[in-house]
């Protein structure tokens, strides 16, 4: 199998991936197809696909934002938000095959450069991932407006911020 390779997604077999990654992944945290199809159309320059050959082994999807705005899980946006301050990083997903050789921290990379016009990235970490992102210099933010939003994601998520400058 060749080496795993982040680029951009291309198409319906792609989302068809991610639907499929998403639900091993994050079985308890479920989006409709329509909600990934909606964030790769909005910004398809900030959203990839990890794999071998033909063989899909994650997703990244990002798309620009603002700061202390996070959508409910599974809701639709409509429009990207005018004058974004940040790089909104909505899900990175990885198939247990693909962890550990380091392309959670490629894309990382990789969105860093982009969102350095933007001067900030954003997440909400899920699944007791904060200290992977706290490794890669996001910092918790409490925000109790952001609360009834946070709990679509259930317990144990944060809301967390990487401050970037050129």
């Amino acid at each position: 199998m060749p080496a795993p390779n982040w680029r951009p997604v291309a198409g319906r077999a792609d989302i068809d991936a991610m639907v499929e990654i998403a639900a091993r992944v994050h079985p308890g945290y479920p989006e409709d197809r329509a909600v990934l199809n909606e964030r790769v159309a909005l910004a398809p320059a900030t959203c990839r696909m990890l794999s071998a050959g033909d063989t899909a082994l994650g997703y990244l999807i990002a798309h620009p934002g603002r700061l202390g705005v996070i959508a409910p899980l599974n809701s639709l946006m409509g429009a990207l938000p005018e004058a974004p301050d940040t790089l909104y990083l909505h899900d990175i997903a990885l198939l247990p095959e693909a962890r550990g050789a380091g392309a959670a921290t490629d894309a990382v990379a990789w969105l860093t450069g982009i969102a350095l016009p933007c001067g900030a990235m954003s997440l909400v970490a899920v699944n007791n991932s904060e200290p992977f992102w706290t490794s890669h210099g996001f910092v918790r933010r409490n925000d109790p407006a952001l609360d009834p939003k946070l709990a679509s994601y259930g317990l144990g998520t944060a809301y967390m911020v990487r401050l970037l400058s050129a």
